[in-house]
């Protein structure tokens, strides 16, 4: 995503003092020399927060802990379930009763052996964590995808885990929840697990005990964190020895450290940036379609009781639809993504072509229109100032994360819009872990804020992304405390339906009840754009093939297919894995009007993004997830 703008000098500065400032852990040859470790280096904008899975809201979360971990069933390179922790899993003739037989033989990372008890103790964890007075675990992001299945109970029959859920689902085949070692997590209460402010909370810092294909042995919060390969683990494991996820303060100290050879692999690169590393020798860029979005979201409690937004007209759907008319999707498109991505309308992307339904009334940019409406919802305007119900001007504060650079140019957008309709906007930066903290309402936290942008990630289904908006996600992912009784109710309906069109016909009315209320506008559906050097590593291969990218996805496939490009022959196909070369150098990009078919109705992979954010993240997660996501940018 593009760089907010600066001054040339600071760009000149940035790239002059790259070597003397710019630490880089682990170093070593750069083509794996003899006796030294082949070291992977990704990048990304995203500051690592935590370690112990349950908190992790941002894309970069994730990232990390399904290296460590194994999910109960995995992705394959089609995101169809793939073997994981379990190499073999049935359901019932009634889809209510779900066996999943653990590998035999499989050990964790210390040694000890990895047994079906470790995924019943897992699943239990999050069974019993909803009975207590936190109604989950950390930062709500992970549960959901048991929950949103129905889960009822775990046992071991023994080595197969038996699931029981209170309503047909094939959903349990795609749990975002990593399997833990019960002889590890088990000396921890869930208070411990769960509040990082808790007496003896378990962070899980490195050394980590997984059964991933790479395990974390060192972490230095704010800078990188480094894993080395897991002696152990049962799968294929790619050509690096070790891997390093590099945090960067910004996109373009992270696209110099790519060219200059200091990381082989960078995500959130800007658009500008990504365009122009085309034409660079030993660098392909890869671009993926949006399975989330950017958005606008709103304090809909504005002023009320426990909340301190600034006004409340927040809390009027009249203000906020109005507001709508003043946004324009397709100049934030060009302007911000440089065209990487499509003007944005509901709560699911068209990435899910069998779900996405457009609104049946599309806001259209027109200010006339916004200033019309403003004033039959009784905000008058005087002397140039819009009046809130209270007769009080409004003014209201925009911010977004750090890490969504592209952010502050929106905003710039937005206060002059804004500003035409007589609504002042106060614009500001927040940094990323604080904004996470800040966004949270009662009982935490005292909602001081407007509306911000950040994004979400989501999965092959939409069943995490409507999620967001229920009234059950009040006090978790729901950052906007949205509530609305219907849609509530249809987010049930289709969590239950057998049949395909009859849930389809649910989620369209979601999205118009999400849409015509109005708690986020969408902005638009931002594609991923990634780069990655072709001298050290080949074999490169986005997941899934058609639109995806290669890390940074749905787990660790990508980095277990990965070669020493030492070892390959040098051709087009061996140095981009499954992209198509284009004449300049890149990749061919995907259309964003011509979205892969969805796997929808076959499993559900998360990502906060945060995003957040995404999405995901996140949240969104907040938590909005939330992949960001969190980022809910997928938070």
């Amino acid at each position: 995503m593009p760089s907010p703008l600066r001054a040339r000098v600071l760009r000149a500065l940035a790239a002059l003092m790259l070597l003397a400032a710019l630490v880089i852990p682990g170093s070593a040859p750069a083509l794996g020399a003899d006796d030294e470790p082949l070291v992977l280096r990704a990048g990304t904008d995203q500051d690592l927060q935590v370690m112990n899975p349950w908190q992790s809201t941002l894309v970069v979360d994730y990232e990390a802990y399904t290296l460590n971990y194994d999910l109960l069933v995995g992705f394959g390179p089609d995101l169809k379930p793939a073997p994981g922790f379990a190499d073999e899993w049935e359901s019932s003739s009634d889809g209510m009763t779900h066996t999943f037989h653990i590998r035999d033989g499989m050990k964790w990372s210390d040694g000890e052996p990895a047994t079906c008890e470790d995924a019943r103790w897992t699943y239990q964890l999050v069974l019993d964590s909803l009975e207590t007075e936190y109604g989950g675990l950390g930062s709500y992001y992970l549960e959901p995808y048991l929950t949103n299945a129905g889960l009822e109970s775990v046992a071991c029959e023994g080595n197969s885990l038996v699931a029981k859920t209170s309503f047909p689902t094939t959903l349990l085949t795609q749990a975002y929840v990593p399997i833990l070692p019960k002889h590890i997590w088990s000396e921890y209460t869930i208070e411990q697990i769960q509040n990082s402010e808790a007496d003896g909370y378990f962070k899980n810092d490195p050394p980590v005990v997984g059964t991933g294909p790479y395990q974390a042995v060192e972490w230095q919060p704010g800078d990188f964190i480094r894993f080395v390969r897991n002696e152990n683990y049962w799968g294929e494991q790619g050509a690096a020895d070790e891997v390093i996820i590099q945090n960067f303060d910004d996109a373009s100290t992270m696209v110099e450290a790519l060219k200059n050879g200091e990381v082989d692999y960078i995500r959130g690169v800007g658009a500008d940036q990504f365009d122009a590393l085309a034409n660079e020798e030993n660098i392909k860029t890869v671009e993926g379609f949006s399975n989330g979005y950017t958005y606008l979201s709103f304090n809909t409690k504005g002023n009320s009781d426990g909340y301190k937004g600034s006004t409340s007209a927040l809390s009027d759907v009249a203000f906020r639809d109005a507001l709508g008319y003043a946004l324009d999707r397709d100049r934030l498109v060009q302007a911000t993504l440089a065209g990487h991505g499509v003007p944005g309308d509901t709560n699911v992307p068209p990435y899910h072509v069998d779900w996405h339904v457009p609104p049946t009334t599309p806001r259209t940019f027109d200010l006339e229109e916004a200033a019309r409406r403003l004033d039959a919802a009784g905000y008058k305007l005087e002397n140039g100032k819009r009046l809130d119900k209270d007769g009080k001007p409004i003014t209201l504060r925009l911010t977004w994360p750090d890490s969504e650079e592209e952010s502050a140019t929106n905003a710039q957008f937005i206060q002059e819009w804004f500003g035409e309709l007589g609504i002042t906007v106060d614009a500001a930066v927040t940094e990323e872990g604080k904004l996470l903290n800040d966004l949270l309402g009662p009982p935490d936290g005292e909602a001081d804020w407007d509306f911000y942008m950040w994004g979400w990630v989501g999965d092959p289904d939409p069943m995490s992304l409507l999620s967001f908006f229920t009234s059950g996600q009040l006090g978790g992912l729901n950052d906007s405390f949205y509530s609305n009784p219907r849609y509530d109710e249809l987010f049930e309906l289709q969590q239950k339906a057998t049949d395909p069109a009859q849930r389809h016909e649910y989620i369209a009315e979601m999205q118009q009840i999400f849409y015509d209320d109005a708690p986020y506008h969408v902005l638009y559906y931002d594609n991923e754009l990634h780069a990655y050097r072709t001298d050290k590593f080949a074999n490169w291969t986005n997941q899934p093939p058609e639109n995806g990218t290669p890390l940074f996805g749905f787990g660790p496939f990508g980095y277990t297919v990965l070669k020493a490009a030492s070892e390959v022959a040098a051709s087009p196909s061996a140095a981009t894995g499954s992209e198509a070369p284009s004449a300049s150098g890149g990749t061919t990009s995907p259309s964003p009007t011509e979205p892969a078919a969805d796997t929808a109705s076959s499993s559900t992979v998360p990502i906060v993004l945060g995003v957040v954010a995404l999405l995901a993240v996140v949240a969104v997660a907040f938590v909005l997830l939330r992949r960001r996501r969190a980022e809910p940018e997928e938070e």
